[in-house]
């Protein structure tokens, strides 16, 4: 009886590099932020802006679009 061994040019698995995983879940807030429109989001979306490792790029991003914030309409606006 013989024992399988595994082979190297099987199939692994793989993972996401962690600052791409840390550029999706801003961008994931980032749309729930524009989306949402709410304090609670905006905060969440700061929060992990600042701890995320951003590129210059990205973060310049994030940071126009706190710098503007979504406009709320009014329901008389509507």
């Amino acid at each position: 009886m013989q024992a399988l061994n595994p082979s190297s040019s099987g199939s692994k698995a793989t993972t996401t590099p962690r600052h791409l995983q840390a550029t999706a879940i801003v961008g994931g807030a980032l749309i729930g932020f524009l989306v949402m429109k709410t304090p609670e989001a905006r905060a969440h979306l700061e929060r992990l802006a600042s701890q995320a490792d951003l590129t210059e790029r990205d973060a310049a991003v994030v940071a126009a679009h706190l710098a503007n914030p979504p406009h709320i309409p009014t329901p008389w606006e509507a």
